[in-house]
């Protein structure tokens, strides 16, 4: 059960898609009917290996912002997320809530950034970018008007995050797609958007190559685009 339990983690974090957004955000969900489970053998979340060599994204993403990325800035929130699971497992365990709204937003701000990154890493890839597969480009058209009109308004989107935050690409359940922004990795973001494809712009994604220039940032970005991802996501 227990190793079951964890294959199937594994396999959903690497994923990026709703199984991911699942395995993330009904965890404690999941850890409720296990109160009697001691807390120290909790973990549900790993940090996914990448697709690709962190040279792979060069020049557009260099190499060293990759890796610190990834190995630094997401399994930090891996780590945190883990930790916020573990604690709310304690809290069930000693039946104590009194510092239970703390816990609850951590795992919130840390598994939102799990599943974004995690998606970001899948939004990108080696020799990608270029105009979208016809699926992918007759829904943007159908949503935005014009592949034209669809890419300025998401780059827009993207420069203009207040902060630190993301510009996604979201399906709703009619079938529409919308553009919206995520500040930090939470705020903002609609209930009913399922996230399809994901820039991140928290300056850790950029500064070393573009220092303070998120537009410049942006614009190497769309060569890296991997629109197989998102066609497989619709």
């Amino acid at each position: 059960m227990k190793k079951d339990r964890r294959d199937f983690i594994k396999t959903t974090s690497v994923l990026g898609t709703t199984a991911a957004l699942g395995s993330v955000m009904f965890g404690s969900e999941a850890l409720s009917q296990q109160s009697g489970m001691s807390p120290e053998n909790i973990k549900l979340a790993e940090l996914p290996k990448l697709d690709y060599p962190y040279d792979a994204l060069e020049p557009y993403i260099d190499a060293k912002t990759l890796e610190i990325h990834h190995s630094k800035h997401h399994n930090a929130y891996v780590q945190g997320l883990n930790k916020a699971l573990e604690e709310l497992a304690k809290a069930r365990f000693k039946e104590d809530y009194s510092i239970i709204d703390y816990w609850i937003k951590k795992s919130s701000f840390h598994g939102a950034g799990h599943v974004l990154h995690t998606l970001y890493w899948k939004s990108m890839a080696p020799n990608a970018g270029g105009e979208p597969p016809q699926k992918v480009m007759d829904a943007i058209n159908k949503s935005f008007g014009s592949y034209k009109a669809f890419k300025e308004q998401f780059s827009a989107a993207a420069r203009t995050v207040e902060g630190s935050g993301w510009a996604l690409l979201g399906k709703l359940p009619d079938g529409s797609l919308m553009i919206y922004q995520s500040e930090k990795h939470e705020n903002l973001s609609p209930w009913n958007a399922v996230p399809i494809l994901v820039c991140d712009v928290w300056e850790h994604a950029y500064y070393l190559k573009y220092q303070n220039k998120r537009a410049d940032y942006i614009n190497s970005w769309w060569n890296v685009v991997n629109w197989k991802f998102v066609e497989s996501n619709l």
